[in-house]
């Protein structure tokens, strides 16, 4: 984890300041879940974040995930739900795993 965090410094990534709802959203995206989306007009709407387990965790709101997403920290490729990337990956605290 170390090593990976030296090698965003040397290209020129930053690490970011994630607040504690945001850091839980990253934690659960990180452990295999997904946001998916409702648009109406072209822009996003509506927001539910999906466990591994099929639960889903009231934390993520638009605000967070417009925060997440400006930040780089999650991605969706072909309209696929949102999912962690590699530097949300990197910006995430390590901690146990916790029952929601």
């Amino acid at each position: 984890m170390v090593g990976t965090y030296l090698q965003l410094l040397k290209i020129g990534i930053t690490p970011v300041n994630i607040s504690k709802n945001d850091q839980r959203v990253l934690h659960v995206l990180a452990l295999g879940g997904e946001i998916q989306y409702c648009r109406e007009n072209g822009k996003i709407q509506e927001v539910l974040c999906y466990t591994q387990d099929g639960l889903v965790l009231s934390n993520c709101t638009i605000d967070a995930f417009k925060r997440l997403k400006s930040k780089k920290l999650i991605s969706s490729k072909k309209g696929q739900p949102y999912r962690i990337t590699r530097l949300g990956a990197v910006s995430v605290r390590s901690q146990m795993f916790q029952r929601f």
